[in-house]
Formats: structure tokens, C-alpha cells, sequence
């Protein structure tokens, strides 16, 4: 097998993970943000999220604006 065609491959896969779990943590954000961080489960996402954008800065926000146009350009 060629090394090249093993890396496409496991490029292949986490591209199709990647565009399975999307979605997934799309929603459990969303529903984070309506029914609150202490949902089960939704609540573990949401927090999850919080930590790492409160790590990004102390302005959440920003960190948040350059998530989005970073997610915008790997979309390309």
C-alpha cells in the first residue's frame, strides 16, 4: 500500500467525522444556550465550549468572531 494513498484515506475518514459531528455539537450548543448550561449532558458541551473560549481571552467574543472565520475558511 502507498503511503500517499494511506494518508488520503485517513484524511477521507476525519473529514467524514468531521461532517458527522458537526452538526451534532451545533445543537447541543443551541440548546445549551435556550435551556441553560445545567441540561444533562447539553449543560457538559456548552461548559466545555465556555472554558475553551474563556482560555482564548478575557474577551469571549472576539475569541468567538475569529472561531467563526477561521471555521469559514476551512469550509472553502
Amino acid at each position: 500500500m502507498n503511503l500517499n494513498t494511506s494518508i488520503n484515506k485517513v484524511t477521507a475518514f476525519f473529514n467524514k467525522l468531521t461532517k458527522l459531528l458537526l452538526p451534532f455539537v451545533a445543537v447541543t450548543l443551541l440548546l445549551g444556550v435556550v435551556f441553560g448550561p445545567t441540561t444533562p449532558f447539553v449543560g457538559d458541551v456548552y461548559k466545555n465550549v465556555a472554558d475553551i473560549l474563556q482560555m482564548l481571552g478575557e474577551d469571549a467574543l472576539l475569541a468567538l468572531i475569529a472561531i467563526i472565520i477561521i471555521a469559514i475558511y476551512l469550509k472553502k
